[in-house]
């Protein structure tokens, strides 16, 4: 069995597209198919069942999935301890954060790492979705859940908050609320329901079950510009929200509290930029640790 037609494998099982698979990999889609075809011959089992529209895994395909895991974690961790991969930090990590996390916390503060490591190329994706660390949509994940599924390498990262926020302008135009029954009475601001990743993101319940935002926005940066505009009463993650002298704290007992997770795939623990990523990103937050509660 050739190891290279294995890794073409790992790559189309992974991005579901022979043309996906190719231009991940650098290589025409049509040596990727013969090389596909090559290991189903070597082995005399069928994969694949190829489509028009995209690759789907046969149930040997699923179970051979996990052998070549296995075999790409050891081809990894040998070329590792023998020296021969990631010696200086160097090559490409995609970071997938939901856009809170990515864009006020991380984005900022990434360029300390890429200049300590020139040849390391950075890409953060801060989108609202989940990511499959199996099929590589990304390197290293920052979730709200801890992954319980997948051979993953999981730490939690830190505890945050979350609060009610209003701006001043808006404070200035309406009495703030003294309680959660006065709620009804101002304009919310909140997330679109049927968008939610996770149902640890549906937080507005813990708040009151008669929250009824006549905004709703899909992306926590878009909340928070929203409510600092005067567009009503929003809840907001604590660690943006006070970054802006504008907004308000809203009935500040009724706190809502969630925690951020780290992970990557078992197969790249070995490798220096994903350790060195994971550990630069482990380091930020337990230095700030105050700000995210």
């Amino acid at each position: 069995m050739n190891w290279d037609d294995v890794r073409i494998f790992l790559a189309v099982a992974r991005s579901g597209q022979i043309l996906g698979a190719a231009k991940r990999l650098g290589v025409n889609h049509a040596t990727v198919a013969r090389r596909l075809t090559a290991l189903e011959n070597d082995i005399n089992t069928k994969l694949l069942t190829r489509r028009t529209n995209g690759c789907e895994l046969t149930h040997a395909g699923e179970e051979f999935l996990l052998s070549a895991e296995r075999m790409e974690a050891e081809m990894l961790s040998i070329r590792s301890s023998l020296g021969d991969a990631d010696v200086s930090i160097s090559g490409s990590v995609r970071i997938g954060a939901p856009d809170g996390f990515g864009v006020s916390f991380l984005a900022p503060r990434l360029a300390t790492l890429t200049a300590r490591y020139p040849d390391l190329k950075i890409q953060l994706v801060p989108v609202p979705r989940s990511f499959s660390l199996s099929r590589r949509e990304a390197d290293i994940a920052i979730t709200v859940d801890r992954p319980d599924q997948g051979r993953l390498v999981a730490k939690k990262l830190v505890d945050y908050t979350l609060c009610l926020y209003a701006s001043r302008s808006y404070l200035a135009e309406r009495a703030a609320p003294r309680s959660i029954d006065d709620l009804p009475k101002h304009r919310l601001v909140g997330y679109v329901d049927d968008l939610v990743i996770s149902p640890s993101l549906n937080y507005a319940p813990e708040i009151t079950r008669e929250w009824r935002p006549a905004f709703e926005i899909s992306s926590a940066i878009g909340q928070v510009e929203a409510v600092k505009a005067g567009a009503g009463i929003g809840i907001l993650h604590t660690f943006i929200a006070r970054e802006y002298p504008d907004l308000v704290p809203v009935l500040p007992e009724r706190t809502i509290h969630r925690s951020y997770w780290l992970a990557y795939h078992e197969s790249v623990r070995t490798l220096r930029r994903i350790t060195a990523v994971s550990s630069f990103i482990s380091d930020l937050v337990n230095g700030e640790t105050g700000r995210f509660t």
